[in-house]
């Protein structure tokens, strides 16, 4: 096929074609778009009497009682090189002990468990256990400092906390008055410090024995927490019924498949650590691998290499740190056994997909879900062509479109091609979030005729490919343009100087806005006047006088979220000096 146009940046995109082998587990898209339904997916489940679902008796236990057992579920390689290998009959009994162990302490179900460890195979049982009990489950990012801790731990009523004995001492003991219902603190190890209890002898007194107990669909098993730019952290909430999305995406818009070598990327304190780092790798009955260590290049491609990774699943600004150190890094690595590569966080750059294509043999494929959506929804399909930088097709199951918000509330739906609007998912899917903890009012707001208001800007192509523009609140009003700041940020990160950039709107007299860049220079690279002048003509000949960005500024470092999004609200808070608003995802010790 010839290429796509991408008619918001004027530029001509290469399509890639479908990966060169003989099957997929999406075949034909259509086909299996008009013959879908949620009721069989469900279906693919064990289920319980009475129409039960589980998620960690669908994720762990069923394998464990069937052909899998022998099979290894985790595999986990330490950060001093240790490693191991558990299978799901052994991760079974350890989950078992840990419901177990809850149900001695007095933990009921509804009860809400927090967990904030680093990757690390008690978090993985913790979770996991705490599910399998019916006990709601919030994990928390390690690198989280003692006030948002305390925020979410607050917001959520937390009954009982794993921890490390470090990580209490540092950010726990500090605001433990603070926290009321927190009645239980556990500690990983042998040794409890004052005020916690050692989890090793805990677990080790527990049976592991424990019979799923009855679980209805509906029953509240994950609260994740998500911030905005004003107020507090927003505790989503999501159900067991949810297993049936995370297992159906991860075999549709991942291609999984049971003994896949399954890599993601992202830490379980965030949704994508959760829902595809934790349960839909073990639906799917593939080994998930679990690096203990932070990003590092050399040693990143040396795990797909010697782990023979089949499926990896990171993120953008991973993805960018590797391009920043060059296709050399790459070579010597033998992938030959990296079958799919996809990406989630935050919208994957057209280069960047072709640089995968070029450099490791394939290209990333982009999704697109949320918090909210508690699983993937627009996927880029391994069966079908990759449009750079589109988020591509909606799920089997799930209804996608562009809108307007009528005056009466509503929503007006776009029905031509190439027009920019909100985009907003049919409501109904099972991971669909079921509330805000303690917000109703804020949650109503999400939903207007049916639809679920995703905040998100997009358009959607002739094909029923869908393209991010931004979000709502970033969209630059410029000399009577709307502009979306991935276009343009996507087109600075061409240039060769240019490792990443993010792009805001600054006030002016004449135009309302100009477009202002904040780029971060690849290794060797001075800024200098020079440099800006190259940057801006680069901008200037892709996108046009009314696009490209009017300002550049050089920093070091673009200022992320922990899991990996540019926070441009805070560039701009920060131009304009402005209240930064909620900081506890910064990434680092940036503010």
């Amino acid at each position: 096929m010839g290429p796509q146009q991408d008619t918001a940046a004027g530029r001509e995109l290469p399509q890639i074609e479908k990966a060169p082998r003989r099957s997929f587990n999406l075949e034909d898209y259509e086909a299996l778009r008009a013959s879908f339904s949620w009721a069989d997916a469900r279906r693919l489940m064990e289920g319980l009497p009475g129409g039960g679902l589980n998620i960690a008796h669908e994720a762990v236990i069923r394998h464990a009682r069937g052909a899998r057992a022998e099979s290894t579920a985790l595999l986990w390689l330490g950060r001093q090189g240790e490693r191991r290998e558990i299978s799901y009959r052994e991760l079974a009994g350890e989950v078992a002990r840990f419901a177990n162990m809850l149900r001695d302490l007095g933990v009921a179900p509804g009860e809400r468990v927090f967990v904030m460890l680093g990757r690390v195979p008690e978090l993985y049982i913790a979770v996991l256990g705490s599910l399998l009990s019916r006990v709601v489950v919030s994990p928390l990012f390690s690198a989280f400092g003692p006030e948002p801790v305390a925020t979410r731990v607050s917001i959520g009523q937390g009954r009982l906390l794993v921890t490390s004995p470090g990580l209490y001492a540092r950010k726990i003991a500090p605001v433990r008055d603070e926290l009321p219902t927190l009645q239980h603190v556990l500690v990983t190890g042998e040794v409890a410090a004052p005020g916690t209890a050692a989890l090793t002898p805990l677990l080790a007194s527990a049976s592991d024995e424990f019979e799923t107990p009855e679980t209805d669909p509906e029953d509240m098993a994950l609260l994740h927490f998500t911030s905005g730019t004003t107020g507090t952290p927003k505790g989503a909430i999501h159900v067991h019924e949810a297993v049936v999305a995370h297992h159906i995406t991860g075999h549709y818009a991942l291609d999984l498949r049971p003994g896949d070598i399954f890599w993601c990327t992202a830490d379980p304190g965030w949704v994508t650590g959760t829902s595809y780092g934790i349960i839909a790798p073990l639906t799917n009955g593939a080994t998930n691998l679990v690096l203990e260590s932070e990003f590092d290049v050399a040693l990143w491609y040396e795990t797909l290499a010697s782990e023979r990774v089949n499926v990896w699943y990171t993120a953008p600004t991973a993805i960018r740190r590797l391009m920043k150190a060059g296709p050399e890094a790459a070579r010597g690595h033998d992938l030959s056994h990296l079958r799919f590569m996809a990406s989630v966080g935050e919208p994957l750059n057209p280069e960047a997909v072709t640089w995968g294509q070029q450099v490791l043999g394939q290209p990333f494929h982009d999704n697109w879900w949320q918090t909210e959506t508690g699983g993937i929804m627009i996927a880029n399909f391994a069966a079908l062509p990759v449009k750079p930088g589109s988020m591509g097709r909606p799920m089997p199951g799930i209804e996608a479109a562009i809108a307007r918000r009528g005056a009466d509330g509503g929503v007006d739906i776009v029905q031509d091609a190439g027009v920019e609007g909100e985009l907003v998912i049919r409501s109904g899917w099972p991971s669909m979030m079921r509330g805000y903890l303690g917000e109703e009012a804020r949650y109503q707001k999400c939903f207007a005729g049916g639809w679920y208001l995703t905040g998100d800007l997009a358009r959607c192509d002739e094909d029923g490919c869908f393209w991010f523009v931004g979000r709502a609140d970033d969209v630059i009003k410029t000399s009577g343009h709307l502009i979306g700041p991935f276009e343009v940020e996507s087109v600075l990160i061409e240039h060769p100087a240019v490792a990443e950039a993010a792009v805001i709107g600054v006030p002016d007299a004449t135009a309302g806005e100009l477009v202002k860049a904040f780029v971060a220079l690849k290794t060797g690279h001075q800024p200098d006047e020079t440099l800006r002048r190259s940057i801006l003509g680069h901008a200037r000949q892709r996108l046009g006088p009314a696009v490209a960005p009017k300002l550049v500024d050089f920093c070091a470092d673009l200022p992320k979220t922990r899991s990996g999004k540019i926070m441009r609200r805070l560039l701009k808070a920060r131009e304009l000096g402005l209240p930064e608003g909620d900081l506890s995802t910064l990434e680092g010790d940036a503010r």
